[in-house]
């Protein structure tokens, strides 16, 4: 009984916040014309983009504009000085939770300077928008988009401490999904209409198998066994639970995520410009060129295995290994593990990769066959993220309800 209470208090906290964090977006900053605000940025690529992350916040200009993007900045900044800061990654290995917890405290120093850099860039570039802009504004503009951006990061901390699931996440979820009824609305079936049936149903099977595939690339995994000392001992057999689970798509979002700002800001930034020089580089990036595919892929792969380099190291792999006094069978410990480990996660890299690709596609294909762009919006980055919070979510209240009914047991 006391569980279940448990758990209903904990759904009860996460949706109260997530409904909080989406009304905020709705509260506009006043001053702006948001009308002409919204109707100029229709077809302006990397607000579009920005607004995958913040449900719509950077068309509206509303307090919670910014949303959780400073904090998830922040966090990819945090965990590129961790790797390249020596300092950094000693208090986080040798120090444990105090070390954390400064890594976490400092994270949050990073987001507030990062809000306040958007909200400056932000206040500058609504000026034609803004119907008195001066340095009150300014000032107003600044301290309201960066309160909101820090209360949105401590209701991610409150969901991920009190709520289920990682509160960061299930905010980039939530606004994914907002967006999807806004697609849904302008497209009506006609139900009298064969080939719009066929259309349609043509549509859902193809949408079916792009979750499937996204789903096999997100929880994909290569075991590789080990055996310890004592199993080599007594020459038993090897355990099949004894094994390093490295997943195929290491970077999971972060690679269509860079990859995607990587080519939209250049074509923005070039059509700021817009000058005779850069017509010829703007169409390079534009999505009728013929090297847009292949840049693109490029730029998925060179982030995949970035990204894996950063989260995934196989020479301390190959070290906690032989502590524990572990191998991988037919290799020796050490530098023959190392490269053994290394050569798996380079070719589980390039597989993720190229199947980041086909996802990335896959959406722009199926509006092509169709002739239908409900989904088109739904991006390989959207579906990414959804799939992969929904899966963890799972896993989490799982996780939660059998580890609550182990301490039932145990009392």
């Amino acid at each position: 009984m006391k569980t279940a209470i448990k758990f209903k208090r904990k759904i009860l906290i996460t949706l109260l916040i997530l409904l909080f964090a989406r009304l905020g977006i709705f509260i506009p900053i006043p001053g702006i014309d948001h009308d002409s605000l919204e109707n100029s940025l229709g077809q302006n690529g990397i607000i579009n983009f920005l607004n995958i992350f913040s449900g719509g916040g950077f068309s509206t200009i509303g307090i919670f504009a910014l949303g959780i993007v400073p904090y998830i900045n922040s966090s990819i900044i945090m965990q590129l000085l961790v790797k390249i800061i020596p300092q950094l990654e000693i208090l986080q290995k040798e120090e444990g939770e105090a070390g954390r917890q400064k890594i976490t405290q400092t994270t949050r120093y990073l987001t507030l300077l990062w809000a306040i850099l958007q909200s400056i860039a932000i206040a500058l570039w609504i000026k034609p928008y803004v119907f008195t802009w001066n340095y009150s504004f300014i000032i107003d503009c600044i301290l309201t988009l960066t309160t909101g951006s820090l209360i949105i990061m401590w209701f991610s901390e409150v969901i991920t401490e009190y709520g289920i699931g990682n509160g960061a996440s299930l905010l980039i979820f939530q606004n994914i999904i907002s967006g999807i009824p806004k697609n849904l609305k302008n497209y009506t079936i006609n139900i009298y209409s064969k080939e719009t049936i066929t259309q349609v149903f043509i549509l859902l099977l193809c949408f079916i198998g792009m979750l499937i595939i996204t789903i096999l690339v997100q929880e994909g995994t290569r075991k590789v066994a080990i055996v310890s000392a004592r199993q080599l001992s007594k020459m038993n057999e090897l355990n099949p639970q004894s094994y390093i689970p490295l997943k195929l798509n290491q970077g999971g979002v972060m690679p269509i995520v860079f990859a995607s700002a990587a080519m939209a800001l250049p074509t923005y930034l070039l059509r700021q410009l817009s000058n005779s020089n850069s017509s010829s580089i703007l169409q390079l990036f534009s999505p009728n060129s013929i090297l847009y595919l292949p840049l693109y892929c490029i730029f998925i792969i060179t982030f995949s295995y970035f990204y894996s380099s950063l989260i995934l190291n196989p020479e301390d792999l190959a070290k906690n290994l032989k502590k524990m006094g572990a191998s991988i069978p037919n290799v020796r410990p050490g530098l023959d593990t190392t490269k053994y480990l290394e050569q798996i996660t380079y070719k589980l890299t390039f597989l993720g990769a190229i199947f980041l690709f086909i996802i990335a596609l896959v959406p722009s294909i199926i509006s092509n066959i169709t002739q239908i762009n409900t989904f088109k919006g739904l991006g390989a980055t959207s579906l990414l993220i959804l799939v992969g919070v929904a899966i963890d979510t799972a896993k989490q209240i799982q996780t939660y309800i059998i580890s609550q009914q182990y301490d039932n047991i145990m009392e």
